[in-house]
């Protein structure tokens, strides 16, 4: 390897962290899509290979947990299964290794009226009308935890009286998420026109947008195990890596955690010096998935 290409594993694309770790220290962030998680159980118990690990950051200094950033079907449905470990991609929670964004929620098939109506019976949080452009503004300053743009083109913004914690507003926001999510159509969406959203779901409700996250706030409401609303964080990944195809007897192996990586540095050795994994630095389109 040339002196340019000898870098930490965390910043070489061509050496990704791979780790296998306890299941029980890996946590959630945002609440689990319970939909996914059984038919994916269901067919990883059939399959032979996990071929994408999760994405995991350490939580902080001192503690052995991490923080699935994506994949937490994944985790979930393993440990469903009996496993008590899973192979995970560790990075650095900051950029240029993770991108943090939000994304917003497409709600459809619900009646205007009862959209409304749930979400102005929220208790400690209020709603009011506004335009759009101080509707942006807002969210922008934390002004208001959410706004929404409902089917008729009328936009409210969601705020708290007084000043509120960061786990006061999550809670709320999961409480507007929760009038919604089991009720019609949920769709993630990255933008807020509404023009755009109903071209696409004609039987749209409306939209509901929320602010970006730091990092740190995502970390801080894990660590204290309070979770954010269902697909809500978007996390842009540089270096995933995909297609490892690593055996699940190794994962379920009644052998220690230490032999298991020990195995899995050997194997992960072996692909490098055979030169069977590639960085692609640029988009791509996959069509085989």
């Amino acid at each position: 390897m040339t002196p340019s290409h000898q870098l930490h594993h965390l910043i070489d694309p061509e050496t990704p962290d791979l780790r296998i770790v306890p299941l029980d220290r890996l946590i959630e962030h945002e609440f689990n899509d319970v939909q996914r998680t059984a038919p994916l159980a269901r067919r990883l118990a059939n399959e032979t290979y996990l071929k994408n690990p999760p994405i995991a950051t350490p939580l902080e200094a001192g503690d052995p947990r991490y923080v699935v950033l994506d994949g937490a079907n994944r985790t979930l449905a393993l440990s469903s299964l009996g496993y008590a470990h899973c192979l995970v991609q560790v990075t650095r929670y900051e950029p240029p290794f993770v991108t943090l964004s939000t994304w917003h929620h497409l709600v459809t098939d619900i009646g205007l009226q009862a959209f409304s109506s749930e979400l102005d019976a929220i208790e400690g949080l209020e709603f009011r009308e506004i335009d759009l452009l101080r509707a942006r503004a807002g969210l922008a300053r934390r002004d208001f935890i959410a706004y929404t743009i409902r089917a008729d083109g009328t936009v409210y913004a969601a705020s708290t009286p007084g000043s509120s914690t960061i786990h006061q507003k999550n809670q709320l926001l999961n409480a507007m998420v929760d009038t919604y999510k089991e009720r019609g159509g949920l769709f993630r969406a990255t933008t807020d026109n509404l023009d755009e959203a109903r071209r696409l779901y004609p039987a749209l409700t409306g939209l509901v947008i929320f602010p970006n996250y730091e990092p740190s706030e995502v970390m801080a409401l894990a660590r204290d195990g309070e979770l954010l609303p269902t697909g809500l964080t978007r996390h842009l990944i540089q270096g995933r890596t995909l297609r490892v195809n690593y055996p699940l007897a190794e994962l379920k192996s009644p052998d220690s955690l230490e032999a298991k990586n020990a195995r899995l540095q050997e194997w992960l050795t072996a692909k490098m010096t055979s030169k069977e994994v590639r960085f692609y630095a640029e988009s791509t389109y996959l069509f085989d998935e």
